[in-house]
C-alpha cells in the first residue's frame, strides 16, 4: 500500500528499472511501491479527474514510462497527482517500430503503463496491437480497471444491463450506418453505441428508420460538469437534437432491445417480403416450400400465410 510522506522532505522520482515512484492525493504525498516488468493496461478518467484509483495512480507513479495516445491530455492528468513519469507517445498510427521498441523495453525489465486520453484502454482506443504482440512473446500484462464511458453510460440509462452488445462508431455516411444497423437489429440485447456530436441527429433518425420506435438513451458529458442524460423513444430524440442542432462533447446511444410486438411486425415483414420474392415466379406451394426452408419458419405456418397474400393479390 503507497504510505504517507513529509511533503516538505518530497523528492520527484528518479527514472528506473524496479524503484517506486510518488504522487500526491488530498494534499498528501505518497510512495508508491515498485512494480514488476511488464505492460500495465491503465484506465484513467473519462472527464472528472477525482476518479481515478490509488492502484491507477501508484502505477502511473511507479512506472518506467507512459504510454499515452495524446501526451498533452496525459501530461495534464500526471500534473494533478504530482507524478513525474516520463511520457511516451504511442496511439492508432504508431508503427511496428515503435512497438518494438516498447516490447523490447519490457523485455530488459522495465515497467510501462498504457493509457488512453479517457477511460478504459483498447476500447474504442489505440492500443490492440501493443497488448496482443505483448501477449505472443509471454510478457506479462496487467488491467488496471476504472472509468469506462460504456458501463458509466449503461447504468444510468435505466435500460436492460443483464446484456449488451457494443458497438464503437456507426459508418459516417448514412448508406453505410443503415446497412450496419440492419445487421445489429437482431442483437438480444441493449445496444451501445459511441457518435461524434455533430452526426448525432442523422443517426438518431436512421436508428428509429431502421430500428423502430425503440426505447434511447443520449448520455452527454458523462462525470463533468454539464453531464446530461437525455431518455426517449429513437424519434422523439431524433426529433428533438434535429430542432435543437447537435449537442457539444462526448456522446454515447443506447438503444433498448425490439419489443416481442416489434419483433412478431419485424418477422411478418420479413417473411411477406420473402414470400412475395417467391412468388413473382413460383406457384404458392413452391414459393411457401422455398421460404420455409429459408428461414426455418414451420411449412403449415409459411403456406398458410402465402396463400393469404396470395388472395390479396387476386390470385
Amino acid at each position: 500500500m503507497p504510505r504517507p510522506i513529509d511533503n516538505r522532505t518530497r523528492r520527484a522520482p528518479k527514472p528506473g528499472r524496479g524503484e517506486g515512484g510518488v504522487f500526491t492525493a488530498f494534499g498528501m504525498a505518497a510512495e508508491a511501491e515498485p512494480l514488476t516488468p511488464g505492460l500495465y493496461v491503465v484506465a484513467t478518467p473519462i472527464g472528472n479527474l477525482r476518479d481515478i484509483s490509488f492502484r491507477a495512480l501508484a502505477t502511473l507513479a511507479a512506472a518506467d514510462a507512459v504510454l499515452a495516445e495524446d501526451t498533452r491530455v496525459t501530461k495534464h492528468l500526471l500534473a494533478h497527482y504530482g507524478i513525474t513519469t516520463p511520457l511516451v507517445s504511442y496511439h492508432e498510427h504508431s508503427g511496428d517500430v515503435v512497438r518494438e521498441r516498447m516490447l523490447e523495453r519490457v523485455r530488459e525489465g522495465q515497467a510501462l503503463a498504457l493509457v488512453s486520453d479517457a477511460g478504459t484502454p483498447l476500447v474504442s482506443d489505440p492500443g490492440y496491437k501493443l497488448v496482443q504482440a505483448a501477449i505472443a512473446e509471454g510478457l506479462p500484462v496487467t488491467p488496471i480497471p476504472g472509468p469506462s464511458a460504456i458501463l458509466s453510460a449503461l447504468v444510468v440509462s435505466g435500460l436492460p444491463s443483464d446484456r449488451f452488445f457494443f458497438e464503437g462508431f456507426l459508418p459516417a455516411k448514412s448508406g453505410a450506418r443503415r446497412a450496419r444497423l440492419e445487421a445489429l437489429a437482431g442483437i438480444p440485447g441493449t445496444l451501445l453505441l459511441f457518435e461524434s456530436p455533430h452526426r448525432l441527429p442523422e443517426m438518431l433518425a436512421d436508428a428509429a428508420d431502421v430500428l423502430g420506435e425503440r426505447p434511447a438513451v443520449v448520455a452527454r458529458e458523462l462525470t463533468k460538469m454539464f453531464e446530461t442524460v437525455r431518455r426517449g423513444t429513437l424519434g422523439s430524440l431524433a426529433g428533438a437534437f434535429a430542432a435543437e442542432g447537435p449537442p457539444k462533447g462526448e456522446i454515447v446511444v443506447l438503444i433498448g432491445e425490439a419489443s416481442d410486438e416489434t419483433r412478431r411486425e419485424e418477422a411478418e415483414t420479413g417473411l411477406d417480403e420473402a414470400l412475395a420474392r417467391a412468388l413473382a415466379s413460383h406457384s404458392i406451394k413452391d414459393a411457401a416450400a422455398l421460404v420455409a426452408a429459408e428461414t426455418g419458419l414451420p411449412k403449415r405456418e409459411v403456406y398458410a400465410r402465402a396463400l393469404a397474400l396470395a388472395k390479396d393479390k387476386g390470385r
